[in-house]
């Protein structure tokens, strides 16, 4: 079974994804010395697989560190390391100016660290014959403007579009990027978590979705996308992505309180190393280089 299609299984619902260790009766995650250090990562359901596989393999060689992996969002993250509830807050988008402003009057210092790049595909049911859509149909389909696929070369069946919730930084992403920061339409269905999108619209066959590249699975089909008003349509794919060619594209981040840099070092130090860099190819996002 393949990591995508594990998500595919496994992440319909937010939940938490822990890696660490399994704890001793009486010595928790401790080791010979007494020093294993226990890190949480919160936030983005984009960068979720990448951090649960690079924590996984991290720790087969490194015995001192465990660490906690929950989704549920980019707010979800930043709100935790906000209230000091996470070590790690994982983000598909920048901060907002008001979270910025939040960090300060908190007198909190935030490091923010790009681990990877993403292309943020469009996905719909395999039966649906469209196959491609410009950024404008995009905007029309999640503002409300269009609502049957015949308005856009598909069958005569309406529209049923999925999205993120707003705490998603996919959600604030593809609203800035895609829909030229217009607001979503009132009857666009908001879904938990990303593994949820995926299961959605391969079970509803007038569906359409979004979702990060490595999300990709044979149960859902992704469309070309244009964005020089269909001249020229691009799929995404990690290639793609890389040269920017695929116009929906972004980088992943991790952000942490700049006092414990010491202690989330071996995770930030993993997620940049040629070793980390290599599984995010393997998962389904860009590497850096």
């Amino acid at each position: 079974m393949t990591i995508k299609t594990k998500l595919f299984l496994i992440l319909p619902l937010i939940g938490m994804l822990s890696c660490g260790k399994a704890k001793n009766e009486d010595k928790g995650t401790e080791d010979k010395e007494g020093n294993t250090t226990s890190i949480t990562i919160k936030g983005s359901d984009t960068v979720l697989p990448l951090a649960q596989k690079e924590a996984e393999e991290m720790m087969k060689t490194d015995s001192k560190v465990s660490v906690t992996i929950v989704g549920g969002g980019t707010g979800v993250g930043v709100t935790a390391l906000l209230d000091g509830t996470t070590d790690i807050a994982m983000a598909s988008r920048d901060l907002k100016t008001e979270e910025k402003l939040k960090f300060s009057e908190a007198k909190k210092e935030i490091e923010k660290v790009t681990v990877a790049y993403d292309a943020l595909a469009v996905i719909v049911n395999p039966a649906n014959k469209v196959s491609q859509l410009t950024r404008e149909q995009l905007e029309k389909i999640y503002t409300g403007a269009i609502k049957n696929w015949k308005e856009v070369g598909g069958e005569d069946a309406k529209i049923v579009a999925y999205s993120r919730e707003s705490s998603s930084g996919t959600y604030e992403f593809f609203k800035e990027e895609v829909m030229d920061k217009k607001n979503y339409a009132s009857d666009i269905l908001s879904m938990p978590a990303t593994g949820a999108i995926v299961q959605a619209v391969s079970q509803t066959k007038g569906s359409i979705g979004y979702v990060g590249l490595a999300y990709e699975t044979k149960e859902v089909k992704q469309l070309s996308v244009s964005y020089d008003q269909g001249k020229t349509f691009v799929a995404p794919s990690v290639a793609s992505a890389k040269d920017k060619s695929y116009p929906i594209s972004r980088p992943l981040f991790y952000i942490f309180d700049k006092i414990n840099a010491a202690k989330v070092k071996a995770v930030v130090d993993y997620a940049l190393s040629p070793e980390g860099q290599k599984i995010v190819l393997e998962v389904g996002y860009v590497p850096l280089n």
